[in-house]
């Protein structure tokens, strides 16, 4: 098939074009300009900014895909600026998938795969949740529920479009560039002592390598099956019991533990919601219907090893 993956520089984006190019595929990748020189090795490199319709309408012409596969954000700025990091990734999950589902009409694409996020759901019910579980897009904290928000309206865009729309929505994502690498972000912050666990740390996580969020991207692409799709590993966990272990994965010294109270003013609001009250989500819908599963069934293995 001629596959494009929009977002072909990012963590996900850059190894999905070789994978799919492995089994076969005619891959072309999507970049920002500016970017031209790290996009991978591919059929065919288009340059455009997705925030301009009539550019991104140009390049996707060029690419003249079956499938388009949707793995933009601008979370590469969260180190230096992340409110301009979460306010761009909101247009590219709003703007960004109106023009690139215009264009995917235009050029005659018959399907859509667009990553989303599993941790947007509403923490009520059973610990681990499945699809159907509402998202949090009335959360407490404005930066959270205009992010869940954003979240929202990139699914039901997707879902609405007369194309075979699927959502990925994937775990928290560990493994090389991402901010639970050894040099990520928060990696750096648990070796520094600044990541404390918050009460008795119930908050319960969804991780997913890397390599398996590439994974079910493939499988995506190749199935039938349409609709939203949890992308996680098999172990949910609490943070009571990941991050102690993230911890000496990194020869880091112990989390100290603080009063919940107090996390939201020490860690902001999304990272307390995330220690303290976030739920898990399950993966067995992607098992079934897109033929997936992870590589890595558990974060034990290799979380704060690379």
């Amino acid at each position: 098939m001629r596959i494009l993956v929009a977002g072909a520089t990012g963590v996900v984006g850059h190894p999905l074009v070789g994978a799919l190019r492995e089994r076969g595929h005619e891959v072309s990748a999507l970049v920002r300009k500016g970017a031209r020189d790290r996009a991978p090795d591919a059929d065919g490199v288009v340059v455009a900014d997705a925030l301009d319709r009539a550019a991104l309408l140009s390049a996707v012409s060029a690419a003249r895909p079956e499938v388009i596969v949707h793995q933009m954000s601008a979370l590469r700025l969260l180190r230096d600026d992340p409110p301009a990091a979460f306010a761009q990734t909101a247009r590219l999950r709003t703007e960004g998938t109106a023009n690139l589902i215009a264009a995917a009409r235009a050029t005659g694409a018959r399907r859509l795969v667009a990553q989303s996020i599993a941790f947007a759901a509403a923490p009520a019910g059973e610990p681990v949740l499945d699809e159907d579980t509402p998202l949090y897009v009335d959360a407490p904290d404005p930066g959270w529920a205009a992010t869940v928000g954003a979240v929202a309206e990139l699914e039901r865009q997707v879902l609405d479009a007369d194309l075979e729309g699927v959502v990925l929505r994937y775990g928290t994502l560990y493994g090389p560039r991402t901010a639970y690498a050894r040099t990520g972000g928060t990696a750096q912050a648990v070796l520094a002592g600044r990541l404390p666990l918050p009460g008795g740390g119930s908050g319960i996580m969804s991780f997913l390598h890397v390599e398996d969020a590439v994974g079910a991207a493939v499988a995506a692409v190749e199935a039938d099956a349409t609709g939203v799709f949890h992308v996680t590993d098999d172990d949910p966990a609490p943070a009571a019991q990941w991050l102690p272990h993230f911890a000496r994965a990194l020869a880091a010294p112990s989390p100290r533990t603080v009063p919940a109270a107090l996390a939201p003013r020490l860690l902001g609001w999304f990272m307390a919601h995330q220690l303290t009250s976030a739920h898990g989500a399950a993966n067995d819908r992607a098992r079934a219907r897109l033929g997936w599963k992870p590589a890595r069934p558990s974060w034990r293995d290799a979380l704060g090893r690379e």
